[in-house]
């Protein structure tokens, strides 16, 4: 992963409060919502939903909250329609932002995301060009070891089955693949028993930036929790490593 570290996201919002479980479930919530309005509600035959669903068993989301929004999704809604809306941005150290933000209120969101960034010393700007969409598939180090994988061969079959990169990191390794075969080899992986901590399409930085000075760490460390309390954004993506 290019930048601030997935890991360390997926630890915290596993270790949240009672008081933040709620906006992640509503996150996740709006993501299985539209896979399910976009692709149908089942998710053998929906993989966007299925990635959704596993998001939200693994951070321990509620069955029923899991089923009612697939249901929100095929049936419809008398209520607004949530949409995903990407933004583009500079933050705090001049660290470039891809959000990936699901709504029911454009004009809303709109308004909170750039008060965001120009309240954090950035603002809403072009970075796109410095990012790619890949494939990102993440597998602990305890999966690995349990499972007897965590091995040079295994990672040459890994590549077979369409890996185009594979980074082995302090906490799992972090697989890279084109999106169309993110599906083939999330199935492979699935095939030999292997569970997946993440399986999602990510944006990834062609040109990262290193953040080494202790006062810009912790500025955009508090920017990156911003982030995540707002419960508009999805998911967000940046060039930066810690």
């Amino acid at each position: 992963m290019s930048g601030h570290s997935k890991w360390a996201t997926t630890k915290r919002h596993k270790a949240v409060v009672d008081a933040k479980r709620s906006a992640v479930f509503t996150k996740i919530a709006k993501l299985i919502t539209i896979a399910a309005r976009d692709k149908g509600g089942d998710p053998t035959s929906n993989f966007s939903l299925r990635m959704a669903i596993d998001k939200g068993r693994a951070m321990n989301m509620p069955k029923d909250n899991i089923e009612r929004a697939i249901k929100k999704g095929v049936g419809g809604s008398d209520g607004a329609q949530i949409e995903e809306i990407v933004y583009e941005g500079i933050g705090p150290v001049k660290a470039q932002f891809v959000l990936r933000c699901l709504t029911d209120s454009r004009n809303r969101t709109a308004s909170e995301i750039r008060h965001l960034f120009s309240k954090n010393g950035g603002a809403l700007s072009s970075v796109m060009w410095n990012f790619s969409q890949k494939g990102i598939i993440r597998i602990t180090n305890d999966e690995l070891k349990i499972k007897n994988y965590d091995n040079d061969d295994f990672e040459l079959e890994l590549v077979d089955a369409g890996a185009e990169d594979i980074e082995r990191e302090e906490e799992g390794w972090t697989i890279y693949t084109k999106m169309e075969d993110l599906m083939k080899v999330k199935n492979w992986l699935e095939g030999k028993n292997i569970a997946t901590e993440s399986a999602e399409i990510e944006y990834v930085a062609k040109e990262k930036a290193v953040v080494e000075n202790a006062e810009d760490q912790e500025r955009l460390e508090k920017f990156i929790e911003i982030l995540e309390e707002n419960e508009d954004v999805s998911d967000y993506y940046t060039n930066v490593e810690i």
